[in-house]
């Protein structure tokens, strides 16, 4: 007689199926689920990996903006990230690119106006710097009020800037809204060189998108003096985005003490802006950046000031406020390669999720399945001892044909029993049992 040839079955399910007792199919199922849990782990890993490319909106050529969106690109080269810096007209271009879909831009620089708007979809990882506003103006005599450039021909700065945005603002509030005032909408650099050649009255100018250089220029030149605000603390009362601001006398040439005097200005603060979905490794590793690039006391800030949890125009982002509150993750502080630290870190929250559901129903899965076999080992012992109790006594034909039954459907019960490997011992000292009571039953029909 042939006899079916056993099925096969891998090594892990075999193992299940001699260990527990498992059926074929729930072995294949339990290992199916943890191939699955594998699987789903190994997809989060990469898919939760930081991106390894980064585009920041920075802004003019020569520009402040420009000057950081450089260091943060040499910053990030060292920890292997490729940070692509645009060039842009200021911070309202920069604004209108990360909140656009395509092409798509991650981080950028925003300069707070109060005129940002609800830009949804975006998170602020904290105020950087200080943006001072700085009027330059050709006059004799020093101009006291914003209000004296009426029926003045004015630079406002490019369409896209936050100078822009700021000029119209302050002139608007101090009515001067149009004709007979014209405004030009000329770069930085055409409306200083348009100063210097006498066609403009005034310029207003932010680092967002006026070079360093260009600045230097106009404070040199004889023919133009930088605006005063003796009404800063009033424009500071009146929008809460400003900040008092003072430029000590001497601070652009000590040797020629210019300027000659402390000048009192207003400025606002500059945020580092993202896309609300920007890796948390990633924001935090900007963050490091940012407080190496704008840490350092500067000419209107300490040492330290900046980056801020300072919330302004943006909501700041919880992974920025975890970091500001506590500083890098443990990984990233012990590991040097941050992405050997963004691997362990990721592990460990795949890990110990995991640890914590599957180790301790590993550990109380043998518990109740040898509780489980043990019970159905027992289940059998009831009507043997039963069957003994019976045996004790005096017995006719038809009691000992009842008995023969009854330890037949034992016998083949206990020939149905399924048990592991592990429980054959117990097993077969069963079957062994039931022997003895069948010599036992044999013995009482005998006399």
């Amino acid at each position: 007689m042939d006899h079916p040839t056993p099925k096969k079955h891998s090594a892990i399910v075999a193992s299940l199926i001699e260990t527990f007792g498992f059926s074929p199919l729930l072995a294949t199922i339990a290992v199916a689920f943890l191939g699955a849990l594998t699987v789903l782990a190994v997809v989060w890993l990469v898919q939760s990996a930081p991106p390894r490319r980064l585009v920041l909106m920075g802004g003019p050529e020569g520009s402040s903006f420009q000057r950081w969106a450089v260091a943060y690109q040499k910053a990030l080269a060292t920890h292997g990230v490729t940070l692509e810096v645009r060039t842009s007209a200021g911070s309202l271009d920069n604004l209108k690119r990360l909140q656009a879909s395509a092409p798509r831009v991650d981080i950028g620089f925003v300069t707070g106006s109060g005129l940002n708007g609800s830009a949804t979809g975006l998170v602020s990882l904290g105020s950087i710097a200080y943006q001072p506003l700085m009027i330059f103006y050709r006059s004799a005599a020093p101009i006291p009020r914003l209000a004296e450039l009426a029926g003045k021909q004015v630079a406002v700065g490019a369409a896209g800037s936050a100078t822009r945005a700021l000029a119209l603002q302050l002139l608007s509030a101090n009515g001067i809204t149009g004709a007979p005032t014209v405004f030009s909408n000329l770069d930085a650099e055409a409306a200083a060189t348009a100063l210097l050649d006498g066609k403009l009255d005034a310029v207003f100018l932010m680092g967002d998108s006026a070079s360093t250089q260009t600045l230097r220029s106009l404070v040199r030149a004889p023919e133009v003096q930088l605006f005063d605000f003796n009404q800063a603390d009033a424009y500071v009362r009146r929008y809460p985005y400003l900040s008092k601001l003072e430029l000590p006398e001497g601070s652009f040439d000590l040797g020629k003490n210019l300027p000659s005097q402390d000048i009192e200005l207003v400025g606002t603060t500059v945020e580092l802006v993202a896309r609300a979905d920007l890796n948390p490794a990633l924001s935090d590793l900007l963050l490091e950046v940012a407080q190496e690039v704008h840490g350092r006391a500067g000419l209107f800030q300490k040492r330290g000031e900046f980056p801020a949890a300072q919330e302004h125009d943006f909501p700041l982002s919880e992974d920025a406020l975890r970091y500001y509150k506590s500083g890098k993750g443990f990984f990233y502080r012990t590991i040097p390669s941050f992405w050997l630290a963004s691997l362990a870190s990721r592990l460990l929250v795949v890990v110990v999720p995991l640890a914590l559901i599957l180790i301790p129903a590993l550990r109380m899965l043998p518990v109740v399945y040898r509780m489980s076999i043990r019970l159905r080992i027992l289940r059998c012992y009831r009507p043997l001892l039963r069957m003994e109790r019976d045996l004790a006594g005096p017995l006719d034909p038809g009691q000992i044909k009842e008995l023969h039954q009854r330890l037949d459907e034992i016998g083949e019960s206990v020939d149905h029993l399924k048990v592991p490997a592990s429980f054959a011992d117990q097993f077969y000292d069963l079957r062994t049992h039931i022997v003895f009571v069948r010599q036992r039953l044999v013995a009482a029909e005998k006399k």
